[in-house]
């Protein structure tokens, strides 16, 4: 394999790069350089980012930390789509950390993490009955969190709360790093309803809202 070759297949598909504020987990609010990668295997019922599904332009690392430092940040998140369907996203996250970021991995939950850089942080999403795509949870990614990660459930009805917190418990996840209770976008009432199922069953997890939605609406970009 010449060079020519082994530099475009490290390339990865990339929809967006962009300065926000950061909407969800535990860095929320902090300026952050993200970074959405194209391509996801899931169709979640509720997916706000399906301009991510096709499309993207093909940057190498090198060129996708470079738009990065642009910013002046420290902190960065890899996002999608689903960030480890493509492989040299592994590279791109070392890579990172390298350069002396705070690296965030938003994940779907259905991929492995086994191969992730033990230096980012992960936030794994579990895909409720609501979302269309249960089935798909890789559940001994459970196995390999580190206390610095986060697990997230998107939450639409009182079945997915109901769901969640038998899931909370069966797998004692709040032992094993923080978890995120987020009501998905657009209905006012139902989170209000979560917040109260929150307080009134003494749950010890995070309930979020996205702040970048709050703030900018529903637009890619922000």
């Amino acid at each position: 394999m010449n060079d020519e070759s082994a530099n475009t297949e490290r390339r990865l598909r990339v929809t967006e790069i962009f300065h926000s504020l950061q909407g969800e987990s535990r860095p929320v609010g902090c300026p952050t350089a993200f970074v959405r990668l194209t391509g996801c295997p899931l169709r979640c019922d509720y997916c706000d980012t399906t301009y991510a599904f096709h499309g993207g332009i093909r940057l190498t690392p090198g060129e996708i930390l470079e738009q990065v430092a642009g910013y002046g940040t420290r902190h960065v998140c890899i996002t999608g789509g689903e960030p480890l369907a493509q492989r040299s996203c592994l590279d791109l996250l070392s890579q990172l950390c390298d350069a002396g970021y705070e690296v965030l991995l938003e994940t779907s939950g259905a991929l492995s993490i086994a191969e992730v850089d033990p230096r980012v942080c992960i936030v794994l999403d579990l895909k409720t009955p609501a979302s269309g795509e249960i089935e798909r949870n890789l559940w001994s990614n459970l196995e390999l969190l580190k206390p610095e990660d986060q697990v997230k459930f998107v939450i639409c009805d009182r079945a997915d709360y109901d769901w969640a917190c038998a899931t909370l418990a069966e797998y004692d996840l709040t032992s094993k790093c923080p978890v995120l209770f987020s009501p998905v976008w657009g209905d006012e009432t139902f989170a209000r309803d979560m917040a109260e199922w929150i307080l009134a069953d003494h749950l010890d997890v995070r309930f979020q809202v996205q702040l970048h939605k709050v703030l900018w609406g529903d637009r890619p970009g922000h």
